[in-house]
């Protein structure tokens, strides 16, 4: 019988970090949305939450009337081994929903020692890791923030990068995918 993401919460030290429903956290009926946005944070949810880009701009996403932006963070080793170990595909804290089926699967880029991450996301979240191993009916991977500025390391792997302040580019970027 398949384990459920309840049962790998009770396995883990810290289970909040993958539960959500934290004051002014938006939960919108993502199969009702024309564009789906998964914001993901590539180190632990402590670090994520401390960081106030992701909460301006998960706002800015969840404030379009046809758009839905839920969160995913970098999971800790042992609900990481808990996934792999039961081929449960990583997902968002707000609808559990696996990586794979959102439709932009955006990263911040913080500093330059979590690439290693955001490429361990991608592939538990079911996601081709290389970009030229993606299909159109895989997620469009963006990443912005702070080391965008350099994306060359990342090059064979994100399909777009955002340069600058994301406030209107990610808007944009959400429009396009919505066109």
């Amino acid at each position: 019988m398949p384990v459920t993401i309840d049962q790998l919460l009770e396995r883990v030290e810290k289970p909040s970090r993958y539960t959500g429903g934290e004051m002014n956290a938006t939960v919108k009926p993502i199969k009702e949305a024309e564009v789906s946005f998964a914001f993901c944070f590539p180190d632990t949810y402590e670090v994520a939450m401390s960081n106030l880009a992701i909460k301006i701009l998960y706002g800015i996403l969840n404030d379009l009337p046809y758009a839905v932006c839920e969160r995913c963070c970098m999971p800790w080793v042992d609900m990481r081994k808990e996934l792999m170990d039961n081929q449960i595909p990583l997902f968002s804290l707000e609808s559990r929903t696996p990586l794979k089926e959102f439709d932009i699967v955006g990263f911040t880029l913080q500093y330059e020692m979590s690439y290693t991450n955001i490429l361990d996301m991608l592939h538990l979240g079911g996601i081709p890791v290389k970009s030229v191993q993606r299909s159109e009916n895989d997620p469009i991977v963006c990443v912005g923030g702070p080391c965008a500025f350099n994306p060359e390391p990342l090059h064979a792997f994100v399909d777009a990068v955002m340069i600058g302040d994301g406030e209107e580019q990610i808007v944009e970027l959400t429009n396009a995918v919505r066109d």
